[in-house]
């Protein structure tokens, strides 16, 4: 089932388009992950659709995107819609840019991928993350696989126990900033905002 879907956001690109809502509610945690960040610094954005309503914020906010997703017709939408900034098509979990950046953000991309998948992706921050940088990621609230529903489709999503996100960010030199769990003024998200230790 977690397989499924990379496809489903290849196949169902402008569905999902038309149907992500630009109202910002994130905002609030976008401002404290940006106050962190350099003036004009770099952020990779793993898992960054078509760009808006995040990558477009924080491009107006004066930073440097390179956005990451497995769907090239999400891509395809963030160069025609940004073309100043870089966009990159690649599964996350093979990420290697070879190459370090102030700010990492997954914003309800993490969250898609089975347990085991998430676990190494923490050693992939840490090889994208300068010291100092600030990671910025969503999860569930606690341990456990769910199910979801886009356009018909099952859509999988799954989350590892809140004390081992803690161990894995600890295990690869990030320290927890702030973290908060089913936060209502953010659509219900589970965020964790944490810093890349010198």
């Amino acid at each position: 089932m977690h397989e499924r879907v990379i496809g489903i956001y290849r196949e169902m690109a402008a569905a999902f388009d038309r149907r992500r809502g630009r109202s910002l509610f994130e905002k609030a945690w976008l401002d404290r992950f940006a106050s962190h960040l350099p003036k004009g610094g770099s952020i990779l954005d793993i898992g960054c659709g078509m760009g808006e309503p995040i990558a477009r914020y924080l491009i107006e906010l004066g930073f440097n995107i390179t956005g990451a997703d497995a769907s090239a017709a999400l891509i395809a939408m963030c160069r025609e819609r940004f073309p100043e900034q870089e966009w990159l098509v690649g599964d996350m979990r093979r990420l290697a840019l070879g190459r370090q950046f102030d700010g990492v953000l997954a914003w309800h991309s993490l969250f898609h991928l089975h347990p085991g998948d998430q676990r190494p992706m923490f050693a992939r921050f840490d090889e994208h993350a300068r010291p100092g940088a600030m990671l910025m990621f969503t999860s569930g609230p606690q341990a456990g696989e769910d199910i979801g529903e886009f356009e018909g489709e099952p859509l999988y999503c799954a989350s590892l126990a809140p004390a081992e996100y803690r161990a894995l960010l600890a295990e690869n030199g990030f320290e927890v900033v702030d973290h908060a769990a089913d936060d209502a003024e953010c659509g219900g998200a589970t965020v964790w905002l944490a810093r890349k230790t010198p």
